[in-house]
C-alpha cells in the first residue's frame, strides 16, 4: 500500500446533504458503539482482515438490542438475519470480513460471547456475520483471517475515531474499480423535540459509474458492475425493531446516490440498531410485560433522510480514505494493483 496522506469527503471540499455530522463524523458518536479492526497483508497475496461493531459495552446477549434487517440484491450471505428478521433483535457484535471467512467468524462470534462473564450457561446464540468478496486483492482460499484473527478484531473494538480505507474487513476490497475499503459517517437529527444521533459503517465492495454528491468521477476503471456493500446503522433514537428494518431500507437510497449498479452479482445488505438504554432488551423485560418508548412513524422521516446522507458520504469516506493496493488476484494467480481514488481530481470536482 502507498503511504500518501488520505483525506476525508469533507476535507477535500465536499458537503453532502443538510444535517450536521457528529463530532466524529463516524458510527461511534452514537454513545457507547465501539469499533475494531484486524488488519492482516502478509507477503505478497493476503490483503484482508475482519472489522466488529459492538452496540453497547455490556453483556449483549443479556441485554440484546432492538434491530432490524434489509436486503437490496442477496447475491451474498449474512449470517444471523433470519433470526433479527424473526425476533428483531440483536445479540452479539457485528462481525464484517471476506465470503470465505464468514463460518470462522461465526466461531470467533460464538468464542467471544460465550466467554463473556454472564454467559457460562449459554448454550445457543445467533452470531451476526456480514461478508463481501475480496478476492481481487487477497488469496481468499488461504484461510485468512483466522478465527484468532478475527477475535483479535473483537477485542480490540473502541469508542473514539475509526480507522478508515483500506483496514478490517475493507483491507482487500475494491468499488467501482478502485480502492474500497471501511468508511463511516454520522448525523444529528432533531425529531420530537429532541437531538439524536444516527451514525453507518459500511464496508464497500461493489461497481457501477461512481457518482460524487451528484457529479460523475470518470476513470476507466471505476465502471464493474458486480460486487457487495454491507451497511451497518445505529442510533440512539428509541426505534421499534419494524421502524428500524425501514430506517435499514433507507440506506439503499444512499447507496444509489453513488451510482451503484445494483447489478444480479450484487450483494446489498444493511443492518440498523438502536443503543436507546430504555429500548434495550434486558433479561428483565423479557421476562415479563415491558413498555418500551418509540418514537412514532409521523416522527421518523428526518431520520431517514439522515441514513441516506450519512450511508452516501461513509461510501465516499472508504474510497477517499483508502489507498493504492498491491496484492494477488485469486481469480487468475497473478499479482493485482487497485488504485485509490485520486484526490486531486476530487477537488477539482468539488469546485464545479
Amino acid at each position: 500500500m502507498t503511504n500518501i496522506k488520505r483525506l476525508r469527503l469533507r476535507d477535500i471540499g465536499f458537503h453532502p446533504g443538510a444535517y450536521e455530522p457528529g463530532p466524529l463524523n463516524a458510527i461511534t458518536d452514537v454513545m457507547g458503539v465501539a469499533v475494531g479492526h484486524a488488519t492482516v497483508v502478509e507477503a505478497d497475496c493476503i490483503r484482508t482482515g475482519a472489522t466488529a461493531i459492538l452496540p453497547h459495552d455490556g453483556n449483549l446477549f443479556q441485554d440484546k438490542v432492538p434491530a432490524g434487517f434489509a436486503v437490496l440484491n442477496g447475491f451474498g450471505k449474512f449470517a444471523g438475519s433470519t433470526q433479527v428478521e424473526e425476533l428483531g433483535e440483536l445479540e452479539t457484535p457485528v462481525v464484517l470480513t471476506n465470503t470465505l471467512a464468514t463460518g470462522r467468524a461465526i466461531e470467533a462470534v460464538n468464542r467471544w460471547t460465550l466467554a463473556q462473564p454472564g454467559n457460562e450457561k449459554v448454550v445457543s446464540l445467533n452470531a451476526v456475520v456480514g461478508e463481501t468478496n475480496d478476492s481481487r486483492l487477497n488469496d481468499i482460499r488461504a484461510g485468512r483471517p483466522t478465527i484468532d484473527e478475527i477475535g483479535a478484531a473483537l477485542a480490540a473494538a473502541k469508542t473514539g475515531a475509526v480507522e478508515e480505507g483500506a483496514v478490517g474487513a475493507g483491507t482487500g476490497t475494491v468499488a467501482f474499480g478502485l480502492k474500497g475499503g471501511i468508511g463511516t459517517s454520522s448525523r444529528l437529527v432533531k425529531a420530537a423535540g429532541e437531538v439524536f444521533t444516527l451514525g453507518v459503517l459500511v464496508q464497500s465492495n461493489y461497481g457501477g459509474r461512481l457518482t460524487v454528491c451528484g457529479r460523475a468521477y470518470e476513470a476507466p476503471a471505476a465502471h464493474d458492475r458486480d460486487g457487495s456493500i454491507v451497511i451497518v446503522i445505529a442510533t440512539d433514537a428509541p426505534l421499534s425493531s419494524r421502524n428500524l428494518k425501514r430506517l435499514a431500507e433507507r440506506a439503499f437510497g444512499g447507496l444509489a446516490r453513488t451510482g451503484a449498479a445494483l447489478s444480479n452479482g450484487s450483494g446489498d445488505y444493511a443492518l440498523a440498531f438502536s443503543t436507546a438504554a430504555a429500548v434495550r432488551r434486558t433479561k428483565a423485560r423479557r421476562a415479563a410485560i415491558a413498555d418500551y418508548p418509540d418514537l412514532p412513524n409521523d416522527l421518523i422521516s428526518p431520520l431517514f433522510e439522515a441514513a441516506i446522507e450519512a450511508t452516501e458520504e461513509a461510501i465516499l469516506n472508504s474510497l477517499t480514505m483508502a489507498r493504492t493496493t498491491h496484492g494477488f488476484n485469486a481469480a487468475n494467480g497473478k499479482p493485482s494493483t487497485v488504485e485509490a481514488i485520486s484526490l486531486e481530481r476530487l477537488r477539482a470536482l468539488s469546485e464545479h
